[in-house]
């Protein structure tokens, strides 16, 4: 199995069974991002370094726009996706096996966690692993220590305040805070000047 299997797989929505081949490539994946992870994080470097390494850690070829603040952490990286203009802040955490896209123009707070996984309910089975995508339209900014939980969408020009826990989608143009995270107002759109 090859990465790009992985990704079609996971995109599937099918589980992963505690040691299938689908569940190895998880390790396998994750020693990867691991290393690369290890190197963006301990040690300085320029933000065209950091636009390479992320390139290396995603496997897809990132825009010069980028910017990270490590330190990042992940445990796969090939499933994430990011726009043009996308901003990092430091200590978040992306689980994105499950796959993660992030539109043009997005602002992720500190220690911001995505998670893209759920474990089994059943006991014996709790090892399995279900996938769901979270996907972040374009000029969404995410608060500081917000988590995101699998299969959200944030709409575009959406607001998820500091501290939110993010259990359902959150349509376009609204500012939506708390635990759970509810919709407290929709943004009027303005004209450019």
């Amino acid at each position: 199995m090859n990465t790009q299997d992985f990704i079609k797989y996971m995109e599937s929505g099918k589980p992963a069974i505690e040691g299938s081949e689908i569940f190895s490539m998880f390790n396998e994946l994750a020693q990867e991002a691991i290393k690369i992870t290890m190197e963006i994080n301990c040690k300085y470097h320029s933000p065209q370094e950091i636009v390479e390494l992320f390139s290396k850690l995603t496997g897809k070829e990132i825009d010069k726009s980028f910017r990270l603040f490590p330190p990042f952490y992940t445990d796969c990286g090939k499933n994430i996706t990011v726009g043009k203009n996308v901003f990092i802040n430091a200590s978040c955490k992306f689980q994105d096996q499950g796959g993660i896209i992030i539109g043009d123009g997005c602002l992720i707070g500190h220690s911001v966690t995505l998670a893209t996984l759920n474990h089994d309910i059943n006991p014996i089975k709790r090892a399995n692993i279900y996938p769901a995508p979270i996907k972040i339209g374009n000029n969404v900014w995410i608060g500081s220590n917000s988590t995101i939980l699998p299969g959200v969408e944030i709409g575009n020009g959406s607001i998820i305040g500091a501290g939110s826990v993010v259990t359902k989608s959150i349509p376009e143009n609204c500012i939506a805070v708390g635990n759970p995270c509810k919709i407290i107002k929709h943004i009027k759109k303005e004209k450019k000047e």
